[in-house]
């Protein structure tokens, strides 16, 4: 993959919780790629480590280390958030902690039927709307929520020689929460930001995740 030319100078860790999972890998080796520092998490910090050792392995250079999740979800103020949906709740029950006031979650979660044994081409109803929306019924006070990041192959996220060409909808009550959001989405070469509006929107993007894995499926493609 080509070097990266954005200037990263000053850029803080971006903690990625669940980046031993395949969503959250593809995004720290990009995010490594591109020059941001990553701290991943993991429930066992020797999974992290692994992880933080094959992000290393594949961008020689990577400003990465491997942290059990609530360690890692100090490190940074920008916390992305990228746990299967029946695992949101219990991780950020146990980040509570950790993200401090002002901090922003990035959620990446979709009610995916898995979640009970169903299929991944269906999905689940949220009592508060979206898998988003019930992350900012679970954070502490004064942690703001975007939805992010569900409709983008974490397959192509992982495969570095593969170039990029996609929109990231970002759904959140706050435009100066989108835009910090999208300065670190346009960070991947390739990836464009695109305000979706409101946290409530995530309930309609966040059920593209299962059209598209079932359109993937189908013509057997990313």
């Amino acid at each position: 993959m080509p070097a990266s030319t954005t200037d990263t100078t000053g850029v803080p860790p971006v903690p990625v919780i669940g980046a031993s999972g395949d969503l959250g890998l593809g995004l720290a080796l990009r995010w490594a790629a591109a020059g941001v520092p990553v701290v991943i998490g993991s429930r066992d910090a020797g999974r992290a480590r692994e992880a933080a050792e094959r992000v290393s392995a594949a961008v020689p250079g990577a400003e990465v280390a491997g942290m059990a999740n609530a360690d890692a979800a100090a490190a940074g103020p920008v916390v992305a958030l990228c746990v299967p949906f029946a695992a949101q709740l219990p991780t950020l029950a146990s980040l509570s902690e950790s993200l401090v006031s002002d901090a922003l979650l990035v959620d990446c979660s979709v009610p995916l039927a898995t979640a009970v044994g169903g299929r991944p081409t269906h999905s689940l109803g949220v009592w508060h709307g979206s898998a988003a929306q019930q992350a900012q019924q679970a954070v502490p006070d004064g942690v703001s929520v975007v939805g992010a990041f569900h409709t983008v192959s974490a397959a192509t996220l992982a495969d570095l020689e593969h170039p990029l060409a996609e929109d990231v909808l970002l759904c959140g009550q706050r435009k100066a929460d989108k835009a910090r959001v999208a300065a670190l989405v346009e960070r991947i070469p390739g990836l464009r930001a695109v305000n979706a509006g409101s946290l409530e929107t995530a309930r309609i993007v966040e059920q593209l995740t299962p059209l598209l894995i079932s359109v993937n499926s189908r013509y057997r493609t990313h």
